[in-house]
């Protein structure tokens, strides 16, 4: 039955039932929820091809969220950005549904312009108290049509219901990241108060002029054993990320920048290494807060990631060209700094800074012993 065809469900009750589901995309899978949203343009509307976009902010595209009607294999290579898709700022900026008819040349992306059976396409705004959340696209398997007001309004209702969602889980994230960056700053209080102060005492006595006889030094060993058992102590209860907060792996994470990312990525992984469990979340943390890093601090044109488990231990290098001294005078950002408090409690280590002139490197390093 074609979408012409297929009577149309209650917008009402599309619309309950998707907001029945909507805890679901806040709680880890938005994706089901994103799709069923799709399937209900569908079931409201003549459309039967639909994909929902929604902007990552931390890869700064629009990335698919959701389906109906499309082959899954395609949906790897569909991004975008708001420059080079001027329906979607069009639909965005009026905040209605936009269509394009006959030549999509110059309206949608030209790496897309060439796809088969592209005649008419409709373009929703995905947004809510003035943010730009994304677009939803959709079309009638490559028929020409005109679209009524009764599904351009369904379809901006949809629009909404998904803004309502991203929204939420935006929300939830936040919340999340906020109880983390709380519980890490007193992390880090402690750890200054309780580890360095001692640190800082027997740095005085070790750099002074002072000749330490036996009792000094056996004073400052003590100390320094007593640093470290504190430390011990302190990242005892760091708090952990969820280890399935990303929903994927670093492996299919730099496949996706291979395709995606706005500059050359080239990934060099070494036969046989696989990120343990344990520190997949830590090192797609430190991956993006390199890239994060990168384009705040530099002008890369290019980066290189390694993957590698030398000597019994996994590390993870990212490094950056187009680094300007100036604009790193703050060094490293608190994402780095917190991603390091998360290696510190594994058993490893973050370090950052200029590598050659012109480049910055971030390294992670995590004994495999401390995560088997």
């Amino acid at each position: 039955m074609s979408g012409r065809d297929r009577a149309p469900s209650k917008p009402l009750d599309v619309v309950v039932e998707l907001m029945s589901q909507i805890d679901s995309a806040a709680d880890g899978a938005p994706r089901d929820f994103y799709d069923s949203l799709s399937e209900g343009v569908c079931r409201l509307t003549s459309m039967t091809r639909v994909i929902l976009l929604l902007y990552d902010d931390a890869r700064k595209l629009v990335l698919p969220a959701g389906s109906h009607g499309i082959d899954a294999e395609l949906l790897d290579y569909v991004h975008g950005t708001l420059e080079e898709t001027p329906v979607a700022r069009r639909a965005l900026s009026d905040d209605r549904v936009a269509s394009i008819h006959g030549e999509p040349a110059g309206q949608i992306p030209e790496r897309y312009t060439m796809l088969p059976g592209v005649t008419t396409l409709t373009c929703t705004p995905v947004s809510a108290g003035g943010r730009w959340l994304g677009v939803i696209f959709a079309d009638r398997g490559g028929s020409p049509f005109e679209l009524t007001d009764s599904e351009a309004h369904a379809m901006w209702t949809l629009g909404k219901t998904a803004a309502l969602a991203a929204s939420v889980r935006m929300g939830a994230t936040a919340h999340e990241r906020s109880r983390l960056l709380s519980e890490r700053v007193t992390l880090a209080r402690e750890v200054h108060d309780r580890v360095m102060q001692r640190l800082f005492g027997v740095s005085l006595v070790l750099g002074s002029d002072i000749e330490l006889g036996r009792a000094e030094r056996t004073r400052a060993a003590e100390e320094l054993q007593a640093a470290v058992a504190d430390l011990r102590t302190v990242l005892a209860r760091s708090p952990d990320a969820p280890a399935s907060a990303t929903g994927t792996s670093l492996r299919e994470e730099l496949e996706r920048l291979g395709r995606h990312y706005q500059h050359p990525v080239e990934v060099h992984w070494a036969d046989g290494v696989e990120v343990p469990f344990d520190i997949e979340h830590l090192a797609q943390s430190v991956l993006a807060e390199a890239l994060r890093n990168a384009e705040k601090h530099a002008r890369p044109g290019r980066v290189d990631v390694s993957v590698a488990a030398p000597d019994g231990a996994f590390t993870l290098e990212v490094c950056n060209d187009g680094a300007d001294g100036a604009r790193r005078r703050g060094g490293a950002g608190m994402g780095l700094r917190l991603a390091a408090l998360d290696a510190l409690a594994r058993g490893g280590v973050v370090e950052f800074g200029p590598s050659t002139p012109g480049h910055w490197r971030v390294r992670l390093l995590v004994p495999l012993e401390a995560v088997s």
